[in-house]
């Protein structure tokens, strides 16, 4: 039986991330500018989830690292509303709950941070992804919110947490 275990990230966990987060651009031959793979604090997550009310959270399978997701706040957005952030996963760890259980646990971590709304962006053929984020509860956007500096994700979805 596979063993799926959720955690802070920690320092050692910075290189496998970046790994996972850029293996998905590659994969998709997704957009590298204006997006989560050209973000400078890629290499270095656990120290900008240090942040109040920012967490970044790991999924291990098996001990091994293999999905990650955060939130923080959205810089530049309306008062009460957080981002959710960086949610990738290797393809090994597709299908197996994973996603599911680290959403979960990024929206128990926004609540307690007292944030009313979370808020997304996604690429148009990130499909189950965006499959995950309905099921989830969030709903489309006509319109960004805030500044995430990810100008080629034209898919904007919001919660009411």
């Amino acid at each position: 039986m596979q063993e799926i275990h959720i955690r802070k990230i920690k320092p050692e966990d910075n290189a496998a991330l970046a790994a996972i987060i850029r293996g998905v651009f590659d994969e998709l031959n997704a957009p590298k500018v204006g997006t989560a793979y050209a973000d400078p604090q890629l290499n270095d997550m656990s120290t900008v989830y240090q942040a109040d009310n920012t967490v970044y959270f790991v999924a291990e399978l098996n001990g091994t690292v293999v999905a990650g997701a955060g939130v923080a706040p959205l810089d530049n957005g309306p008062q009460g509303v957080c981002e959710l952030q960086k949610m990738y996963s290797m393809p090994s760890a597709r299908g197996k709950g994973i996603g599911k259980a680290l959403m979960q646990t990024c929206l128990e971590a926004a609540r307690e941070f007292g944030f009313e709304k979370i808020y997304l962006e996604t690429l148009p053929f990130m499909e189950d992804a965006q499959a995950l984020y309905t099921k989830s509860g969030f709903e489309y956007l006509d319109a960004p919110l805030g500044n995430t500096g990810h100008s080629s994700c034209p898919v904007w979805m919001i919660k009411t947490l």
